[in-house]
């Protein structure tokens, strides 16, 4: 063989190398708690299908489902670390303390004014503040619909009804200082520890989205389902940021492209599926609704927990006013 059919022998063998190597240059390990065949999984799926495919397979992605990598407490701080690259979860407020904005009692109407929020350019500017966390949050979501009670001895029908009853809750201040102004005795645990606690009788009850009741099959150890829908919460990709900055610009670009209809995806399904899973739930328990007088009784009790959440540093009057003008610009 000769010098030039030998050097461009290696060099087409360095090309190979180096087209081999290209292809998975980045890794994005994620993780949730909710089952695969969640909504939420699903959404995911798609994000890791497109991602690979949009990039080339220069980022590989690798989801975990079903809390096989821990809780949610855990897998947040597995982000913080740097073992995971991302999570989705109830520990959005590690991010930015103004997620909690979303999670406020009877912020919004309902879905439209909700969906109109995240598509904003507020929620863009409370994305822009979990950097200084250490953070990239690309795109947010809706977490998984409107919040409803579980529980067994009673439903609920009005403020009264959760008086001494002991609810599970989310670790969050926010959630337990409204479970406090409406009179249960807040519980605070993951998620994935409810089932297990209603099953030994040390919890009364809890409130997620429908969607989420079933994903996690509490209506076998729950009785009654009441329809509050008293909030609703953000749902970001949360992604670790010195992770992201390593991916050059045209790859910044891509995932971030991704994400944002991933999270579409993802709400619009959730949006899809609330009647249908209530009609499933219906199957397994007793459901109720508010009246107009006990939804005024539930709106008038957590008034307090707005101004406990400002003094409290997590936002201010003028971000809660600015939410609520964000989420009612589209109409």
């Amino acid at each position: 063989m000769t010098i030039t059919k030998c050097l461009l022998a290696g060099a087409a063998t360095l090309a190979l190398l180096s087209t081999a190597a290209a292809a998975q240059d980045f890794t994005f390990r994620y993780g949730n708690a909710q089952p695969e065949s969640s909504i939420r999984s699903q959404s995911m799926i798609y994000f890791e299908e497109q991602l690979e495919e949009r990039s080339g397979g220069r980022i590989e992605v690798e989801n975990f489902f079903g809390a096989t990598l821990g809780n949610e407490r855990e897998m947040m701080d597995q982000v913080t670390s740097g073992l995971l690259q991302g999570t989705r979860g109830g520990f959005f407020a590690d991010a930015s303390g103004a997620f909690n904005i979303y999670q406020l009692p009877f912020l919004v109407s309902g879905w439209d004014e909700m969906q109109c929020l995240v598509a904003s350019d507020f929620t863009d500017g409370v994305q822009a503040r979990a950097e200084a966390n250490g953070y990239h949050i690309p795109a947010t979501g809706i977490s998984q619909g409107f919040r409803a009670y579980t529980t067994n001895a009673h439903p609920i029908t009005q403020v009264s009804d959760l008086a001494g009853l002991q609810i599970r809750e989310p670790q969050s201040d926010l959630m337990i200082a409204t479970g406090t102004a409406l009179g249960s005795v807040p519980v605070a645990m993951p998620f994935s520890e409810a089932y297990q606690a209603f099953q030994q009788g040390v919890i009364d009850g809890q409130h997620n989205p429908p969607q989420n009741i079933w994903d996690f099959n509490i209506h076998e150890v729950q009785d009654y389902l009441s329809l509050t829908n008293h909030m609703t919460g953000p749902d970001p990709l949360i992604v670790n940021l010195a992770w992201y900055e390593s991916l050059p610009e045209d790859l910044q670009q891509i995932f971030d492209e991704v994400a944002v209809e991933a999270m579409a995806m993802s709400d619009q399904l959730y949006r899809e599926a609330e009647t249908a899973v209530i009609e499933d739930l219906a199957e397994h328990m007793e459901i109720n609704t508010l009246t107009p007088e006990a939804l005024a009784e539930f709106q008038d009790r957590v008034q307090p927990v707005y101004q406990q959440m400002i003094e409290a540093g997590h936002f201010t009057a003028e971000d809660v006013a600015a939410a609520r003008a964000a989420a009612q610009s589209c109409g």
